[in-house]
């Protein structure tokens, strides 16, 4: 049994930034009563949102957020079932979704839908159709039992009686279906591979014994081929290897080359540097008669001399540059050849590297080629080997038949599971059970709310509605009064057949509006006699505009009023 104990908000709706707080068990029955968008029914959203994520009106998510505050929202829900105590936290800006039982937080390594189905499947084991049809009645949004579609009526009865297990079962069944199918088709496939390579092994026994002689020469022959292209590739790689041989002794005097070249460019930085000093020294004595320095006259004999040595010096080191120059030249040159010869040496080694990869890859072949050949004559020999081989695959394919009629087994049995877990099996059984129960105790609050008819449900969920005389109706034909007193009728048996069960028994019952609608006098009156018969193990709460009628009727009263645009609980 679920049994609810206190629910908080705030920032929900039209809540401020302090907590509303409901004690769920207080009272066996409550009124809640105020003026129009003063938040009675926020009680019903935030229960809602707080076990499914979302209002129990047709609010959108983004609306419930406090539109002055605009951050916060939180709401919180306390119960128990036996001796688990659990606490559901939600909240938005920041968002938050905790579950605690016992006051240990569960795992939320899962995403949040999947923390979601663990509190509806594993803790509430109530979705939220049935929530609407078994704990919470509103006239705003609420879709009585008997205008829900035939699937969606099912699905309120599955989990009242708690069969949804014979769903998951189904849903399961179902991929071992497909499994089993997937494995007799792969068993299928692999009996007729073995078949095959038995029939393949004979004719290779069959072949082995008559072309042996043939599949040897034949070898021999590729052999021969072979060593030919072998000897074309190894004298290929002889001639190659000579020539770069030659070619590389054509250049043994490749390193005293590169030794002088780099001395004659130091040799000629420096006769460079000579002839630059010596011209600037003959410009100084051509164009000046006194010293810079001393500031005496340079004598004109001294001066001639001067510039006849310098002169001379002059001449002998460019003659010197030009010699140096020639040689350069001629290295230069002999680089050039050089580098030319380097590049017929590397088309030479390329020739040297192609020879020697076909010259293996044959040998690997002629070596392939005599393995198959020594295959040959060992099965020539004694062919114990493919004859065990072809055991082997004989005992294989017995083994698959023998999986194909266990499959075969397999899938008998999972038929015969699929007729008794499917909608017309073991469920209909089971409904059909309780279908007695139900329209008895449907019937049973019919009368007590002074509404005569026989009103009865078959297996399928339709309805048969007749009168004292017989006459048959349809639920849409009754006025609005009439058909409140079916649904509530609906409500009580499902919260009586949740109780016989123990599947989704709860404490908790609320009704928004009931009494505003389309009850009268009498069925008010005949309604609250109902009541009082539930309060014994029920919390209930009546959310009304008729106050002043109500008061005396109940424990407990909850005011809610507007103080300065937030709703909250008058004092």
């Amino acid at each position: 049994m679920i049994y609810f104990k206190y629910l908080r908000w705030k920032n929900f709706l039209s809540t401020g930034n302090a907590f509303t707080e409901i004690k769920l068990d207080k009272a066996k029955s409550t009124l809640i009563v105020g003026e129009n968008g003063a938040g009675k029914s926020t009680i019903l959203d935030a229960l809602s949102f707080a076990l499914y994520g979302k209002p129990f009106r047709k609010i959108n998510k983004p609306q419930l957020m406090n539109t002055i505050n605009q951050k916060g929202l939180e709401v919180q829900l306390e119960f128990n079932i036996g001796k688990k105590k659990y606490l559901i936290i939600r909240g938005v800006k920041p968002n938050k979704f905790e579950i605690y039982e016992n006051d240990k937080l569960l795992n939320q390594d899962a995403a949040a839908r999947d923390y979601q189905e663990v509190l509806e499947k594993n803790i509430l084991k109530l979705n939220h159709k049935s929530f609407s049809q078994i704990v919470v009645l509103g006239s705003s949004t609420f879709v009585p039992f008997m205008q829900l579609p035939s699937m969606h009526r099912r699905e309120v009865i599955e989990d009242l009686l708690d069969i949804q297990i014979f769903s998951t079962m189904n849903t399961l069944l179902k991929d071992k279906v497909s499994d089993n199918k997937n494995s007799i088709q792969d068993n299928d496939y692999n009996i007729s591979l073995a078949k095959e390579k038995i029939s393949m092994q004979e004719q290779y026994i069959a072949d082995l014994k008559q072309n042996t002689e043939k599949r040897i020469n034949e070898s021999e022959v590729k052999i021969a081929k072979a060593e030919r292209e072998k000897q074309q590739y190894q004298e290929a790689l002889d001639a190659a290897q000579n020539a770069a041989n030659e070619l590389l002794a054509s250049i043994s005097d490749l390193d005293s080359i590169k030794t002088k070249k780099k001395k004659i460019e130091q040799l000629e930085y420096k006769l460079q540097e000579k002839i630059k000093k010596l011209e600037q020294e003959i410009e100084f004595y051509q164009d000046h008669d006194n010293c810079p320095t001393c500031k005496q006259n340079i004598e004109h004999d001294f001066k001639d001399l001067t510039i006849d040595e310098k002169q001379k010096a002059l001449t002998e080191t460019s003659d010197g540059f030009t010699q140096l120059k020639e040689e350069w030249d001629k290295i230069n040159k002999r680089l050039e050849e050089i580098s030319e010869v380097q590049s017929n040496i590397t088309s030479q080694q390329q020739i040297i590297s192609d020879s020697n990869s076909h010259i293996n890859a044959i040998n690997k072949l002629i070596s392939s080629i005599n393995e198959d050949i020594a295959s040959v004559n060992k099965s020539s020999q004694d062919d114990s080997e493919v004859n065990k081989k072809l055991e082997t695959l004989k005992k294989a394919h017995v083994k698959l038949e023998g999986l194909k009629e266990s499959l075969i087994e397999e899938r008998s049995v999972l038929d015969v599971a699929s007729l008794i877990l499917k909608d017309t099996g073991i469920k209909t059984r089971i409904i059909r059970q309780y279908v007695p129960v139900m329209n008895k105790l449907i019937n049973k609050y019919l009368a007590a709310m002074d509404f005569f008819v026989q009103f009865e449900l078959d297996e399928n969920f339709n309805e048969t509605i007749k009168s004292r005389f017989r006459d048959a109706f349809a639920y849409a034909s009754f006025s609005e009064g009439e058909k409140m007193r079916i649904d509530l009728a609906l409500l009580f048996t499902w919260r009586a057949i949740a109780k016989l069960r123990n599947s989704v028994s709860t404490n908790l019952l609320i009704m928004d509006e009931v009494f505003d609608s389309s009850l009268d006098n009498t069925g008010t009156e005949e309604f609250l006699k109902i009541l009082n018969e539930l309060t014994s193990d029920t919390n209930v709460f009546i959310i009304s505009h008729k106050g002043d009628q109500l008061y005396d009727k109940f424990h407990s009263v909850i005011r809610f009023e507007k103080h300065k645009n937030f709703s909250r609980i008058a004092a």
